[in-house]
């Protein structure tokens, strides 16, 4: 191979560089089909599986059908929508179309309000609202449960200590309450999170689980555990079932002259360090604050005090009329001999010890959550052999 020189090797290198790129301009049309396009992805996205035909299905996934056999069918919105196919769903099946006769303006105008401009495809006319529509969707995709007489006397009991307070209903608040065991009530109905598949990312970075969700009028769900905290969310009326309770500590609401004075929260760290790494799932950080959690973690990458890592939120348990600080030192007490020993630079190289961090299993911090509740964790302390809670004494 002949020596170049810098100029030459740059003119080499220069038959290679990608074309600049252009700004993109398009006409209302094109911007409408893309934007329809994009309907199409977003459903896929969520449900997934291509929308379909058929009377039994939601108008919108009708729709959405209708408008995929026909972008398919005309040459120039496959070229238009080509780059941004990520999914592939132009070339997914075979075109089937021949009994529709809409073109991609005409099905446009289907969804589209039809307002003083004439082109606004947010607001539409003779549909549901996208709450009732969601909701909708969820019911019709629920199934039989063939083996409900397994969990019917759950419900059975959960509805007996519902009326005699032994569990009580909080507002649904993080997304880490979902968890297989949990009760919900959500569209009317008792929800219980029977099982909880592997936990994956969604196409937009999101953590995710399939969930089997049985409800107490006999039907199952294999919904996933963000459309559950979105029902839960959109639902004014949709809340979670505490644990049995025992004693005005975690009651649903203060007692006459208490106030609410904070939360318990347990967090996971990201961090990449070695040893964070190889202890994650049972490494946790305990705390309780008078404030919002979401408030308390902010910055946590730059704090030595969350190891200059972000966390991730795994349980939080409201209290009311306790003093936080002597409620946190006594958490810490019980689970003293399983705090973390570790020091790492802080932004300044000095080495420090978090503190608060401890080997610990959630489950055991949900017990411990439990004989706060009913006074006896005073007498137990965390024994990081047997990996349980044992009273002292014994």
């Amino acid at each position: 191979m002949s020596d170049l020189d810098l100029d030459e090797l740059a003119g080499e290198l220069a038959e290679f560089a990608p074309a600049a790129k252009k700004h993109a301009t398009y006409t209302p049309r094109e911007e409408r089909i893309i934007a329809g396009f994009e309907d199409i992805e977003r459903f896929f996205e969520e449900h997934g599986h291509l929308p379909q035909h058929g009377e039994a299905r939601d108008i919108f996934e009708r729709l959405y059908a209708v408008r995929l056999d026909r972008l398919r069918a005309l040459e120039d919105c496959r070229t238009l929508l080509a780059s941004f196919d990520k999914h592939g769903l132009l070339g997914r099946v075979e075109i089937q179309s021949e009994e529709v006769e809409l073109d991609a303006d005409d099905l446009m105008a289907e969804l589209a309000g039809l307002g003083e401009d004439g082109d606004d495809i947010t607001q539409l006319r003779h549909v549901r609202s996208a709450e009732d529509k969601r909701a909708a969707e969820d019911i019709a995709r629920r199934e039989k449960c063939a083996d409900f007489d397994t969990f019917q006397p759950l419900f059975k009991k959960v509805k007996d200590e519902l009326a005699d307070n032994t569990r009580v209903t909080r507002p649904f608040e993080l997304k880490a309450e979902i968890r297989p065991g949990a009760f919900f009530i959500v569209g009317g109905q008792i929800a219980y999170v029977a099982e909880m598949a592997e936990i994956f990312t969604n196409p937009q970075g999101r953590t995710d689980a399939r969930l089997r969700v049985i409800f107490d009028n006999g039907t199952e769900s294999g919904m996933l555990m963000r459309s559950l905290q979105r029902q839960l969310n959109e639902d004014d009326a949709g809340r979670r079932i505490t644990e049995p309770v025992a004693g005005p500590l975690f009651a649903d609401r203060a007692e006459d002259g208490e106030t609410e004075t904070g939360t318990i929260y347990v967090l996971r760290s990201r961090s990449d360090h070695p040893v964070v790494a190889e202890h994650r799932e049972i490494m946790h950080k305990i705390g309780v604050t008078s404030g919002a959690v979401e408030s308390r973690i902010s910055g946590a990458e730059k704090s030595s005090t969350y190891l200059l890592a972000g966390v991730d939120v795994v349980a939080t348990y409201k209290v009311y009329g306790v003093n936080c600080q002597k409620l946190e030192a006594l958490i810490h007490k019980v689970f003293a001999a399983a705090q973390l020993n570790l020091s790492i630079p802080d932004r300044f190289g000095h080495m420090v010890k978090p503190r608060e961090w401890f080997l610990v299993p959630l489950a055991v911090v949900n017990e411990a959550v439990e004989r706060i509740r009913d006074r006896s964790i005073l007498d137990y302390r965390y024994d990081p052999q047997s990996g349980q809670l044992e009273q002292m004494g014994r």
